[in-house]
């Protein structure tokens, strides 16, 4: 053999060597290398070299020549990849722990799913207490109470407190623990619980796991969390066990449901996922509230101030009607402008409009809502976040001068309007930052406006003249009040 045919059978073979490399990476790169080597073998024939790289394709057919080359490269990509997962052992000792969940197209998954749920939750529902075992508990916590009385208040110790466990049957002994003892344990003297008190608590358990339930039925996807449509279904199948909202029309129901679920979502849904844990709703107080209008002889004050009865759903939609004065349906910047005092301006309402969700530049009913939660709850962390978007108009994650100069300018051009001398933006601005003592002393972030407890009274200053009005002059209103107050004593 010659040098030069040496070389050129060197380059084939490192050529051949990294291509093999290439092969064990990519599987699918096999044939093109394949054909690649079949180009090689006949330009090497053509150089002369049929004795160093002799393979006769006419004495074995291609299919046998791939096949060959096949179980090589399986023998050689298989040694590389290493035993098959399902043979190591942690597999024989570890249970699988996910389950995906069904296509849309595996009806027969689903629905067995959906079954599966419905005799769980119909399980832990029969494990509750029912009315006739809570009447029970009472009668043996009354039967074995620790005298003396606190007041009118009975008592039990830990050793009667035993005697009611034994009596009370399997479904009370969660609640009979040591632990459930001593957090209700207060300043007795004798080292007893207030019978009422341990009662309640168990009342508050039992309704916590059945409200849990209730909710657990409406969660389509079985994953702890319940839609925007799930908690309007649970709502509007809710109604009709809340005698105070017997008064209301049908028609009005579904617009009454979107106000009280927008509520929900609103405050445990601030990073807007379209989804809210079941935990969180039991966690909170909305539903507590919501509930509440079971009460036949609810006063109207508390009717007044609770976002989900009759009276407020009815102002809120009312409200937005009054507003709408072309009848569309829809807000326009026009007529959100006459919101409240009619005091906004027009700079915070151009962001309104550049942020929130619109359709052709107007606003329907769920996006008021939410403009009217933020606005009626500024103290709040969820409505602070709102504002801050609003106001964050460099969309740098604070507020600098810049941004504050850029809203209190259109309280300055208000004012000119009424007939008012402009304060001084340099004095609110050193106000604003004295009121909130950002971490960083020319940067204002929502975490500042938060923790410094004043975000209802700078959002207040920088967006609605009125807002703005009440700060100046509060040391004022403050003696007014006061005054009014001592009148209200003499007489």
């Amino acid at each position: 053999m010659t040098p030069s045919n040496l070389l050129i059978v060197v380059f084939f073979a490192l050529g051949f060597s990294f291509h093999l490399s290439t092969i064990l990476c990519h599987p699918t790169a096999f044939f093109s290398v394949l054909s690649q080597m079949y180009e090689w073998n006949f330009c090497l024939i053509g150089l002369g070299l049929e004795n160093v790289y002799n393979v006769s394709i006419s004495k074995r057919t291609e299919s046998e020549i791939r096949a060959e080359e096949t179980e090589i490269f399986s023998s050689i990509y298989n040694d590389c990849k290493g035993p098959a997962k399902s043979d190591h052992k942690s597999y024989g000792t570890i249970p699988r722990f996910y389950y995906k969940l069904p296509a849309e197209d595996e009806v027969l998954l689903q629905k067995l799913r959906e079954e599966s749920r419905a005799v769980f939750l119909q399980r832990r529902s029969r494990e509750l207490l029912d009315n006739d075992e809570l009447q029970n508990l009472w009668f043996l916590l009354d039967k074995h109470h620790t005298p003396p009385l606190v007041g009118e208040d009975q008592m039990i110790s830990y050793d009667d407190f035993l005697k009611v466990a034994e009596e009370a049957g399997p479904k009370c002994k969660p609640f009979f623990s040591a632990t459930v003892f001593a957090k209700l344990l207060q300043t007795d003297p004798y080292g007893r619980i207030s019978i009422m008190q341990f009662f309640n608590y168990v009342m508050r358990k039992v309704w916590l796991h059945q409200t849990r339930i209730g909710l657990s039925l409406y969660d389509v996807a079985g994953q702890g969390y319940l839609k925007e449509s799930d908690l309007e279904n649970y709502i509007l199948e809710l109604i009709p066990t809340l005698p105070q909202l017997d008064g209301l029309e049908k028609s009005f129901y579904s617009f009454y449901v979107c106000t009280a679920v927008r509520k929900f979502f609103f405050f445990l849904d601030p990073m807007r996922t379209g989804k809210i844990k079941i935990q969180d709703i039991l966690a909170c107080s909305f539903l507590d509230d919501l509930l509440e209008l079971r009460d036949e002889d609810l006063p109207k004050d508390a009717q007044d101030s609770n976002w989900f009865s009759a009276p407020s759903a009815l102002r809120v939609y009312g409200q937005y009607l009054n507003l709408d004065k072309d009848h569309n349906g829809m807000l326009s910047k026009e007529e959100l402008s006459r919101y409240g005092t009619g005091t906004l301006t027009d700079v915070f309402l151009e962001r309104v409009f550049q942020e929130c969700l619109t359709y052709d530049g107007e606003m329907d009913y769920k996006t008021y809502l939410d403009f009217v939660l933020a606005l009626e709850n500024r103290k709040e962390p969820q409505a602070l976040q709102y504002m801050f978007k609003l106001l964050d108009v460099q969309a740098k994650g604070y507020l600098n001068v810049f941004a504050l100069n850029f809203f209190f300018r259109a309280i300055q051009e208000q004012m000119k309007m009424h007939g008012q001398e402009p304060v001084s933006f340099a004095d609110v601005k050193d106000e604003i930052f004295d009121m909130v003592k950002p971490d960083d002393p020319l940067k204002v972030t929502l975490q500042d406006l938060i923790n410094s407890g004043q975000g209802e009274t700078v959002t207040s200053i920088l967006i609605d003249l009125n807002g703005f009005w009440t700060y100046e002059n509060r040391e004022v209103l403050v003696a007014e009040a006061n005054a009014d107050d001592l009148q209200e004593q003499e007489v």
